[in-house]
């Protein structure tokens, strides 16, 4: 693994090779972003940086120390993770013990605390006390989704680098070519990743994700057939699937946001659901185009009314009886 690997934070990646170059590394830093980011493995890139022996602006990736980091086995670079649903204060204890004693065969002690929010608070009030007066050797990497999560003394001893998610385009061209997914279904994956390749990744292999568009889009088969009984059967599905009902409504949007381009443009190209064009094909002819706005409009005001803890079950029946008579 190398800087190259860290796909879309080159103003992260830029930082940590000029404090490298300047010999200006802090002793401690948040690194900060959604998960799935590359949060991790840009620490433990920064981390082999560190390390590299023949390190001269880039990795060699071939001394002893860069060999050692690519099989989890540098004695100078340790990841710590939560046990359970937290990180102890018996965890941070340990982790002091070690930091006392020097480095093996480097110049640096490098921790990477993984989901490092997840600390109790004694936990971090003992951390607080190593970051106060850290070796001069060491290196503490926190991992958070937010660095508002720590203690402000904590946050006010780290430099914090925030991991930004990246465009839709760079997601799809990755999938594509990194790893060998179609056009089709990578342009659907990007869509739903939320710029973070990581989450692109973990959905195509879930099957659940998969599951869960096919019904969604069967859903709105039903709704757009017009049985006025069909709505409250409905409601059941989404009833059923209240923890990811932001992503449904998602597939909606997106949905409905083709039939749209289809009606203004008659062309695919730059369909997300591209899988499903014979049926958003169906769908345009079935709604027409001065309804298709009102639609869109109306699951958006869902999400926003359902953020606003607006009463579940009747947020969503108004919003498929709404839909149902556009």
């Amino acid at each position: 693994m190398d800087f190259k690997d860290i796909i879309g934070q080159e103003k992260v990646i830029r930082y940590l090779k000029t404090s490298i170059r300047n010999k200006r590394i802090a002793h401690a830093y948040i690194f900060e972003g959604p998960k799935g980011i590359g949060k991790v493995d840009g620490a433990i890139v920064f981390a082999k940086a560190v390390q590299c022996k023949n390190y001269e602006g880039a990795i060699c990736n071939h001394c002893s120390s860069c060999l050692k980091v690519d099989t989890n086995n540098h004695p100078d670079i340790k990841i710590i993770e939560p046990e359970g649903k937290s990180i102890k204060n018996k965890q941070i204890e340990e982790f002091q013990q070690d930091l006392l004693r020097r480095p093996y065969e480097s110049n640096k002690k490098i921790y990477i605390i993984k989901d490092a929010n997840l600390m109790t608070d004694s936990a971090q009030n003992r951390l607080l006390k190593t970051l106060e007066e850290p070796p001069e050797y060491a290196i503490i990497i926190l991992i958070s989704m937010h660095a508002n999560s720590f203690l402000p003394t904590i946050k006010s001893r780290c430099q914090i680098l925030k991991f930004s998610p990246i465009g839709e385009k760079i997601i799809e061209e990755l999938l594509k070519d990194r790893y060998k997914v179609s056009s089709k279904e990578a342009k659907v994956l990007a869509a739903f990743s939320d710029g973070i390749l990581g989450k692109a990744l973990r959905l195509k292999e879930s099957e659940e994700f998969k599951n869960k568009r096919e019904e969604t889009i069967q859903v709105i088969e039903k709704l757009l057939n017009k049985d006025a009984l069909i709505v409250f059967d409905l409601v059941e599905f989404f009833q059923n699937n209240k923890e990811d009902i932001y992503e449904i409504l998602d597939f909606m949007l997106f949905w409905f946001r083709d039939v749209l381009l289809l009606s203004q443009t008659g062309e695919d190209q730059f369909l997300i659901n591209i899988d499903q064009e014979e049926t958003l094909q169906r769908h345009m002819y079935a709604i027409g185009y001065n309804k298709i706005g009102n639609i869109i409009s109306t699951i958006e005001k869902t999400k926003n009314d359902i953020k606003a803890n607006v009463n579940f079950q009747l947020a969503i029946e108004m919003m498929l009886l709404t839909i149902q008579e556009v």
